[in-house]
């Protein structure tokens, strides 16, 4: 009887720390919802001049709109005390319904085929633009080794450029971008299939190489069905995702390992 009543207390004693637990988990989200409306309030409040009107001083009347003279002998007549409300903004993302029908189809059949229409757009939008260079010919070159998987990059060693296959040379170097043509630092050098000849390429090119070498490796994945764990849900916002770098890239936004 002892026992049983040590064991009653005790399956109490655990409920009632967990309902403690719940409570004080509970408390935390209100406290954390409370700070939060308060900065929103803060941040909202028409006390506080907007960014607009401490750096310019100026009113956002339009042309043509006459301001109210009462309504600026109430202000004070300075144009700093004129407030208005900061807009509240947040990330939003929204399926294009023609990009995700594509997508879905081209899921149902996954084809490595260049004219399919799903991968046709994102040639056309993404990897041709994100490919092209002044070295057009070598361009056409990378491009077909990274869909055959052949390309491989590696960081250029601290060898001279004395002791360098001169094939490598002649493609470049540590101070001359391949694909470009231009002068620059070269910290990475390409290969090409089973080509002895290596590439010498510029941060800026090799982050657009290597941005349309991941959406190939991913949708590869996609096709060898190798991302059972994900629905088509995520494999379409991971593929946007890597459309949205292959954009960055070829607008000229890179990210450099320094």
């Amino acid at each position: 009887e002892a026992h049983k009543m040590v064991k009653e207390a005790n399956v109490k004693q655990a409920a009632a720390e967990k309902q403690l637990k719940e409570a004080q988990g509970k408390i935390d989200v209100l406290q954390a919802e409370v700070a939060a409306l308060k900065t929103l309030v803060l941040s909202t409040s028409p006390t506080s001049p907007t960014k607009e009107f401490q750096s310019t001083g100026k009113t956002p009347f339009k042309k043509g709109h006459a301001r109210n003279k009462s309504t600026s002998s109430a202000m004070g007549g300075s144009h700093q005390d004129l407030t208005m409300m900061q807009p509240i903004v947040k990330d939003c993302k929204e399926a294009d319904l023609s990009l995700y029908n594509e997508f879905r189809s081209w899921k149902d059949e996954p084809t490595m085929d260049r004219t399919c229409p799903f991968l046709d757009k994102i040639y056309r939008e993404d990897i041709f633009p994100c490919l092209t260079f002044s070295r057009s010919e070598l361009a056409s070159a990378v491009l077909e080794a990274v869909e055959n998987n052949t390309l491989s990059i590696e960081p250029v060693g601290l060898q001279p450029v004395r002791f360098v296959k001169a094939s490598a040379v002649e493609c470049g170097g540590p101070k001359k971008c391949a694909l470009s043509g231009q002068s620059k630092s070269c910290k990475h050098r390409i290969k090409l299939g089973d080509s002895s000849s290596y590439y010498y390429i510029s941060p800026f090119c090799r982050y657009r190489i290597t941005s349309v070498c991941n959406f190939f490796t991913y949708i590869r994945y996609i096709q060898q069905g190798l991302l059972k764990q994900q629905d088509v849900d995520q494999m379409f916002w991971e593929v946007m995702q890597l459309r949205r770098e292959m954009s960055l890239a070829k607008l000229g936004y890179y990210k450099e390992e320094l």
